[in-house]
C-alpha cells in the first residue's frame, strides 16, 4: 500500500490550531493551471488567501484539495487549490505555521514519491522584520548586521 501524504492532515491541524487560538489562518499557494483563483490577485505565480471562517463560505479541506467560496472586491468567487500547490499555512497575527515545498505537476506524483522527495515540514515563526523589508531602502550588502526592526504586520518569508 502506498504511503499516504501527511500534508493534508498537517494543513487541517494548523487550520484548527489557528481558529482555536483566535488567529486568522492564511494559505500561501503556488498558482498554476490546476488552481482556480482570481488571477488579478496573483503576484509572481503565487497568491495568499485568508481561509478564516469569516472570510470563506463552504470551506472543504480534503486530502486532494482545498475548496471554498470567498469575496474578492465584493464579488463571490469559487476557489480551488490542490493540496500539492500549498506552500504554507500560517497565522497572520504572529506568522507561526508550517511551510511546504510545492509539488510540481499537481497530483501527477504518486504519494510515495512525494513522501520520499519532500523534506519534513517544520513549524516556525516568520520574523517580524519581513514586512519592514518592503518599505526599507535596498541594502547593497546582504550581510548587514543591523538587528531586525520591530512592529508591522507579520508576513510569510520563504527561504530556499
Amino acid at each position: 500500500m502506498p504511503d499516504i501524504s501527511t500534508k493534508p492532515y498537517m494543513l487541517r491541524a494548523i487550520y484548527e490550531w489557528c481558529t482555536d487560538s483566535g488567529y486568522t489562518p492564511y494559505l500561501a499557494v503556488k498558482v498554476d493551471a490546476s488552481t482556480t483563483v482570481p488571477m488579478e490577485y496573483v503576484k509572481k505565480g503565487e497568491i495568499v488567501l485568508n481561509i478564516s471562517f469569516g472570510a470563506t463560505s463552504g470551506l472543504k479541506m480534503d486530502n486532494d484539495s482545498i475548496r471554498f467560496n470567498a469575496r474578492f472586491g465584493g464579488v463571490s468567487r469559487e476557489i480551488y487549490v490542490p493540496v500539492n500547490n500549498v506552500m504554507a499555512i500560517y497565522a497572520n497575527e504572529n506568522g507561526q505555521g508550517m511551510a511546504f515545498e510545492p509539488q510540481a505537476g499537481g497530483n501527477a506524483a504518486a504519494p510515495s514519491e512525494i513522501a520520499e522527495s519532500a523534506p519534513a515540514p517544520v513549524l516556525s515563526a516568520v520574523p517580524a522584520s519581513a514586512s519592514e523589508q518592503k518599505t526599507a531602502p535596498a541594502s547593497t550588502s546582504d550581510d548587514n548586521n543591523e538587528p531586525p526592526k520591530k512592529g508591522g504586520r507579520p508576513t510569510l518569508t520563504r527561504i530556499k
